[in-house]
């Protein structure tokens, strides 16, 4: 394999939506089950926030695909003195990158059900503490992020860079308005949970009492 790292980004972007995908039609057949609507936030119903989406998540497939199909030379980073340095960082990136998909994976298994991919406020959701929820409010958006800058370590373009810059902005205001949902459906215990956790960043405990 001539670029393994990028082989190895392709490999695990197409899995990770895939695997969006299957959540999508688990949930919503699960829905269509128990008869039930969710109703969407108004910044999520918006159609042009989802046309974003669509854009966004088809150019960073893409472009990794059309790199390493066109079997394109990736320059090092300008900050590596070296080739080699630069090299062991994508490779460490790409690592990085499976664990993330890896960990995304526990993070659906945990929520099961509940998971969503915008806000559904006609139900009340239980909420989740533990696991990877006990230390990081939005974990899978936290990984998201770190498979996003993995993705621009292994191929440092501009339009990359972009897409990063969007993306981290998107995950940033989708987190930001999950939290006010479910501040205003829970009340105290998630009041408690926002200052014992980390958005995307664990957060060191307060002392109890």
């Amino acid at each position: 394999m001539q670029d393994l790292p990028l082989a190895v980004l392709t490999a695990t972007l197409l899995c990770y939506w895939f695997g969006v995908g299957v959540m999508i039609v688990r949930v919503r057949r699960s829905l269509r089950r128990t008869s039930r609507a969710d109703t969407q936030q108004r910044f999520e119903r918006f159609n042009l926030m989802w046309i974003v989406w669509v854009a966004l998540v088809a150019a960073w497939i893409g472009i990794p695909w059309a790199t390493l199909a066109h079997s394109e030379r990736v320059p090092p980073l300008p900050a590596f003195a070296s080739e080699a340095a630069y090299g062991v960082l994508r490779s460490l990136a790409a690592i990085v990158a499976v664990a993330s998909l890896a960990a995304t994976i526990r993070c659906w298994i945990r929520m099961g059900r509940n998971w969503r991919m915008d806000v559904g406020v006609a139900t009340k959701a239980p909420l989740i503490t533990d696991s990877f929820f006990a230390y990081i409010r939005h974990p899978i958006y936290a990984f998201s992020i770190l498979l996003m800058l993995c993705s621009v370590a292994i191929v440092p373009t501009m339009p990359m860079l972009v897409l990063a810059a969007i993306h981290i902005a998107m995950m940033n205001a989708k987190a930001r308005g999950e939290e006010r949902h479910l501040l205003a459906v829970h009340g105290d215990s998630y009041a408690r949970y926002l200052r014992t956790s980390g958005r995307f960043f664990p957060r060191r405990r307060p002392p109890p009492g």
